[in-house]
């Protein structure tokens, strides 16, 4: 069993009869997701599953489980996610991909929010590795730009056949901004109240806890 697939198994100890659950979107929660559906056969344990994206949620449906649309929720038991870093406070770092909105949402409406990730994803201050996404209306992107080109420095995310702007499952924009700023609490409030943001990719004050995995090890970083 590689580090992946152990933090997936991992988090399946979170995991109990008739719950609702959430499902992010990667490799490691490719394993979380035919781990749980294995687990919920195996079972009989009644669980229900609501996606971040389409692409869990056709894995979600191809594997077994019931699927609930995010328009049928209300708040869910468990969600179980990735990050793209990691801090010691739990505050994360998510966008890389293209569902802020729906991934927030999930993380909120969570009575336990889990990371998995590999030890790889701890890092001091967010912004470490990557630079920040923020979620813009397709109108707005210009003038979001120039607000934050005072605190930092960015552009718009480009899409993978660099031949057009990277498009949200939302039909937004995605701006990449890296600060000076290391505050997270400055750096969340600062794109929380910039006009034209959607969401941004500061996950702050969310995460209860995350499960880590090196070498054949997992270990539990729990917020106080």
């Amino acid at each position: 069993m590689n580090d992946k697939e152990l933090v997936a198994h991992q988090a399946l100890q979170y995991v109990s009869e008739n719950m609702i659950v959430g499902l992010c979107t990667g490799s490691t929660a490719n394993c979380f997701i035919d781990a749980l559906a294995k687990r919920n056969k195996e079972e009989k344990l009644n669980i229900k599953v609501v996606s971040s994206s389409v692409v869990s949620m056709i894995q979600a449906k191809e594997t077994g489980l019931q699927v609930l649309a995010m328009e049928q929720i209300k708040e869910i038991d468990l969600y179980v996610d990735g990050a793209d870093e990691i801090t010691s406070d739990l505050t994360l770092l998510k966008g890389r991909g293209y569902d802020l909105v729906r991934e927030k949402l999930l993380a909120r409406a969570a009575k336990k929010f889990i990371v998995i990730a590999d030890e790889s994803k701890i890092v001091k201050n967010i912004g470490d590795n990557f630079p920040i996404p923020s979620e813009v209306h397709p109108f707005a992107w210009e003038l979001v730009k120039n607000i934050l080109m005072k605190k930092g420095t960015g552009d718009i995310r480009i899409n993978a056949g660099k031949d057009g702007y990277a498009i949200t499952s939302c039909g937004n924009f995605v701006l990449d901004f890296n600060f000076p700023e290391k505050n997270t609490e400055k750096l969340n409030t600062l794109l929380s109240i910039t006009p034209g943001i959607v969401e941004h990719g500061i996950f702050y004050n969310l995460a209860h806890g995350a499960l880590v995995s090196q070498n054949g090890r997992v270990r539990e970083i729990w917020r106080s």
